[in-house]
């Protein structure tokens, strides 16, 4: 079930209250997506798809043209989501990396809703939870463009569920930045912020070079300041997690995340396997060999990948302590008034 932006709140609260973390992973294409989405349903959990410009724009979706790669992407996820497999997989769906000319263009459609056609008949989607990139921004544009977003959504009498961020990558971001920005959106735009992502002492990528030192009190500190500001639960969510260890993640979500963001070793790892594939199946990539069809179809290629993805993506969600609590963020759907 695909959530929407109201929903989704009532899951990243869920998984506050019961110490636990949605893992957010970055699928570039249709088949990482539903490899994705079939190791929440193995496990029971509830778990976030995410995307970022440069997937949008990829081949799998927009092939350059982000509007189309975005309305690709929500279609897909929508019926994969909705499908009789998937149904009981509470799935949220989020803006990542978004940045650069495209950003307020972008994400301005998308809180107000695009309108998809199935077959004659039109859906009005849009992402569950939305945040951008603002790796690149003063502290005064990202809260422009926050703003200008929740505007949008006012205008269009629609919900939006915000992830602000600022400084993921700059070690320890001052709480006073949090006062700024957080306050900053609640006190002209209020309800809307439901995550923060400050850096806690990550950071993205697998450059090989010496980790920062991750700071769990930071998670704890923001966490409690988030809190006051909006009058609300607010949980961390943790960008550059593919190079922490299995404690330091642990540690994480003691302390406050309620999303973990899982990119460049879910990449890393998909790709590996496809490298493997093509080099023991190589022989068969020729004119005449007896398997070369089922080698060269995409099908083969991707179920050896998930062969060696699922397990992982499954570890991940067991680490954050997601298995098993789907059922908890059904119940509390439930009883969501509608």
């Amino acid at each position: 079930m695909l959530l929407d932006p109201h929903q989704s709140r009532l899951a990243l609260r869920t998984a506050l209250e019961h110490r636990f973390a949605l893992l957010a992973v970055n699928a570039d294409s249709p088949s990482a997506v539903y490899d994705v989405l079939e190791a929440a349903r193995r496990c029971d959990a509830p778990v976030i798809i995410e995307t970022s410009l440069w997937q949008l724009q990829g081949r799998s979706f927009g092939a350059g043209d982000a509007a189309l790669g975005l309305a690709r992407y929500l279609a897909d996820l929508a019926v994969l989501a909705g499908s009789e497999r998937f149904a009981g997989v509470p799935v949220l769906f989020h803006t990542d990396h978004v940045k650069g000319p495209v950003t307020v263009p972008l994400l301005t459609a998308a809180v107000r809703g695009l309108a998809i056609d199935f077959g004659g008949r039109t859906a009005l989607l849009a992402p569950s939870t939305v945040s951008l990139d603002s790796s690149e921004l003063s502290e005064e544009e990202n809260l422009r463009i926050l703003r200008l977003l929740a505007d949008a959504a006012e205008e269009a009498g629609r919900p939006l569920t915000l992830e602000v961020e600022a400084g993921v990558d700059d070690g320890i971001t001052p709480l006073e930045t949090a006062r700024d920005l957080i306050g900053g959106i609640e006190r002209t735009h209020p309800g809307r912020v439901w995550l923060w992502a400050p850096g806690v002492g990550t950071r993205h990528g697998l450059d090989g070079g010496e980790m920062p030192a991750f700071d769990p009190q930071a998670v704890a500190s923001h966490r409690e300041l988030a809190g006051d500001l909006t009058g609300r639960p607010i949980g961390i969510a943790l960008h550059g997690s593919s190079g922490l260890p299995e404690t330091a993640l642990g540690e994480a979500v003691a302390a406050g995340v309620t999303k973990v963001n899982w990119s460049s070793e879910s990449l890393l790892l998909r790709a590996q396997a496809a490298r493997d594939y093509y080099r023991g199946q190589g022989d068969q990539l020729e004119k005449g060999r007896p398997r070369f069809k089922t080698t060269a179809m995409d099908n083969g290629l991707q179920s050896f990948i998930a062969e060696r993805y699922l397990p992982a993506v499954e570890a991940r969600i067991r680490i954050l302590g997601g298995a098993g609590r789907a059922r908890l963020v059904r119940e509390a759907l439930a009883v969501l008034p509608a």
